[in-house]
């Protein structure tokens, strides 16, 4: 007979989970297990909101495994380190983000790709090398592998600096990888909201001209006047994107939903790449002939390894890029996920721990 999530280790934690597709959030009793050599022991004072939690609450992935208790993105203080620990000690404040675990042994964890290991473990919704479920940081504290946690820079709040740990890398990755970051070329930015505003961020940060694609007339004062983008293109309106055919390098489209790829791909110049981050329930639908005609690309990236990590958390302290958040109480969270499933966030909801988780 399996133990209850409150008995499977020695250390008592409290947080908020789900029991069902529902969704429904609601106070949880479970348990941590005890700091190992290797280990770091976090307290959690934040923890960010991303939609991927809202996906798996309520099954939308198909793969969830209830109770699910979410959250990976994370900055919290240091409590109790293991005896083999040296790049941390008690009192740094730390990150932890997507992932908690891999192999460590494959020709990816040695590349320090952690995130594309076979055997990667989440932060949440994953089986940890125990046996045991992994639970998120809706939570009280965290006991993480040394590996998976992250110095913060001084110079990064914890609240709106919690976010890089997943909507920023997932921005920065791809950027790097497919070498759109150079001076004075044109990104387009295809959705504004938690993704998309780090994006426009990060582009100007590169030296990148940057205008926002969207569906939402109400954003363009929002991309240009707030987040400084250079222009602003009505998805819906037929003369503006028929204006900027052939003149972006790159596009990021972080747009969460079902929605068609053909007037991105028209934007793009020969050699122009289209890097999707966003993950709708149902495929997209691909034309073949613009990639052809234009020798353009199409592709994808999910967040990164834990090096490139660190060098995002860094990049971001040097050039003060922190996300847009809205930050609510634990006890709101339902509310906030109804808010989310509507977009209903500039950008990011983040939960104060702190201040607001009691066990109850």
């Amino acid at each position: 007979m399996a133990k209850r999530a409150e008995n499977e280790h020695p250390q008592k934690a409290f947080g908020w989970a789900a029991r069902d597709p529902s969704g429904i959030l609601s106070p949880f009793h479970f348990s941590r297990r005890e700091n190992g050599d290797v280990d770091v022991t976090v307290k959690i004072p934040y923890c960010g909101v991303c939609h991927s939690d809202l996906h798996i609450l309520k099954n939308e992935w198909g793969f969830t495994k209830y109770p699910i208790l979410p959250g990976h993105e994370i900055v919290g203080l240091v409590i109790a380190v293991g005896s083999s620990v040296h790049k941390f000690k008690v009192g740094d404040r730390v990150g932890v983000g997507v992932i908690v675990g891999s192999c460590q042994t494959c020709d990816i964890y040695e590349q320090i790709l952690e995130n594309y290991c076979p055997k990667v473990i989440f932060t949440y919704n994953s089986t940890y090398h125990d046996g045991t479920n992994t639970y998120g940081s809706y939570s009280d504290m965290k006991v993480v592998h040394q590996r998976f946690v992250l110095h913060f820079s001084k110079n990064l709040p914890s609240d709106a600096g919690a976010p890089l740990l997943c909507a920023r890398i997932t921005i920065y990755s791809p950027m790097k990888y497919y070498g759109m970051t150079k001076p004075g070329k044109h990104l387009g930015v295809a959705g504004l909201g938690g993704l998309g505003h780090i994006a426009v961020k990060i582009g100007k940060a590169f030296g990148l001209k940057v205008t926002v694609i969207s569906t939402s007339p109400k954003k363009e004062d929002e991309a240009i006047k707030k987040l400084g983008a250079d222009a602003f293109i009505l998805s819906s309106d037929p003369a503006k994107l028929k204006a900027a055919v052939n003149t972006m390098d790159y596009i990021i489209d972080t747009i969460d939903v079902v929605h068609p790829l053909a007037p991105l791909l028209s934007l793009l110049k020969k050699d122009g790449k289209l890097v999707t981050l966003g993950l709708p329930e149902k495929p997209l639908e691909l034309p073949i002939f613009p990639l052809v005609l234009g020798r353009k690309l199409v592709g994808g990236s999910d967040i990164g390894g834990m090096k490139e990590t660190q060098e995002m958390l860094d990049f971001c302290a040097k050039h003060n890029i922190t996300a847009d958040i809205e930050l609510i109480s634990v006890d709101s969270i339902n509310m906030a996920m109804e808010r989310l499933a509507k977009s209903d966030v500039k950008y990011r909801f983040m939960i104060d721990i702190a201040n607001s988780l009691s066990p109850s």
